[in-house]
C-alpha cells in the first residue's frame, strides 16, 4: 500500500518547496550530531511544535531505519498496528517500509497486528516525516500505531522490538511521537510536563507510565514513550537528555490553553 499524506496543507505546508522552506526554518544547522538509540519528538502543526522537532532531528546521526511509534488518535484498526510493506509519501519524499524488520517485530511481539487501516488517517507518525526527509530520503521506516497497552504489555512490546532490532543487526533509531500536556495553562503544563520528562530522563518507563496516570497528565504518546524506554533499555541505553521544551503559547500568545512539546534523546 502507498500511504498518501493526509495532513499536508493542514499540519504542514502542502507543496514540496514550501514544506522544505518551512522545515528549514526549524533546523539547527550548527547542532552536533549524536549517535542515539531513540528519541521523543512532537507531532503537532509545525508552526507550534516545529522548533522542538527540528532540534531533535538536527541533533542525531541518521540510521538505516526509523521505528516510529505513534499514538492512535483515530481509534481505527487493531490495538497495536504495524505496517510491514508499502510506502509513505509526504510532499518532500517517499519512505519505504522496512519489511524485514517489521515482520521480525510481528514475530517477536504476539500482540502486534499487521494492519494498515490504523495508519490511514493518523497524523502522529506522518508529521515526523518532513523532518526526516529534509536530511535523507534513503532511510526506511517501520510505522507502529498504538491505541492502548498495560504497563506489562508495554514492557513486552518494547523488549520484543529490541530483540527484532538486534536480529537484523541494522542501525535503527526508535522514535516515540508524542505531545505533552494538552489545553491547560502554560504554568500548569510546564509543571506537569516536568514530572513526565524527568521520568524519561531517568530512563524509567514504569515511572513515566504511573506518573502520567497519577497526575492525569494529558500526554497523548505516553504509551509509545513507555514502549520506547523499555526497548532502549534492552538495547543498552545509559542516558537521556532534553534538547528542547516549548509550549504552543510561545507561538500563539495564548498562555491560558497550551500544548507542551518535549524533544528528548536517548543514548
Amino acid at each position: 500500500m502507498k500511504r498518501h499524506a493526509v495532513v499536508a496543507g493542514q499540519f504542514y505546508a502542502g507543496a514540496a518547496s514550501k514544506l522544505k522552506e518551512q522545515v528549514e526554518h526549524y533546523i539547527e544547522k550548527e547542532a552536533a550530531r549524536e549517535k542515539v538509540l531513540a528519541v521523543v519528538s512532537p507531532h503537532a502543526g509545525l508552526m507550534y511544535s516545529g522548533p522542538v522537532a527540528g532540534a531533535v532531528y538536527s541533533s542525531i546521526r541518521f540510521p538505516e531505519t526509523f521505528v516510529i511509534l505513534g499514538p492512535n488518535h483515530t481509534g481505527r484498526g487493531a490495538n497495536l498496528s504495524v505496517m510491514t510493506s508499502g510506502s509513505w509519501e509526504v510532499p518532500t519524499g517517499t519512505f519505504f517500509v522496512d519489511g524485514d524488520l517489521g515482520k521480525r517485530v510481528v514475530k517477536e511481539v504476539p500482540l502486534m497486528a499487521e494492519d494498515a487501516s490504523a495508519h490511514l488517517s493518523e497524523h502522529s507518525i506522518e508529521v515526523q516525516l518532513p523532518f526526516i526527509s529534509y536530511f535523507s530520503d534513503a532511510v526506511k521506516i517501520v510505522p507502529i500505531a498504538v491505541l492502548s497497552a498495560s504497563l506489562e504489555e508495554c514492557r513486552a512490546i518494547g523488549e520484543g522490538i529490541a530483540k527484532a532490532i538486534k536480529e537484523t543487526g541494522r542501525d535503527v533509531v526508535i522514535v516515540a511521537s508524542s505531545d505533552m500536556s494538552h489545553y491547560v495553562p502554560d504554568d500548569t503544563a510546564r509543571k506537569l510536563d516536568t514530572l513526565a520528562i524527568n521520568e524519561m530522563l531517568n530512563l524509567n518507563p514504569e515511572g513515566l507510565y504511573t506518573t502520567v496516570a497519577e497526575h492525569r497528565i494529558t500526554m497523548c504518546g505516553v504509551i509509545p514513550a513507555t514502549i520506547m524506554l523499555y526497548a532502549a533499555k534492552a538495547l543498552g541505553a545509559g542516558e537521556a537528555k532534553l534538547v528542547k521544551y516549548a509550549t504552543s503559547g510561545e507561538t500563539s500568545g495564548d498562555y491560558g490553553h497550551v500544548v507542551g512539546y518535549a524533544g528528548i534523546l536517548v543514548k
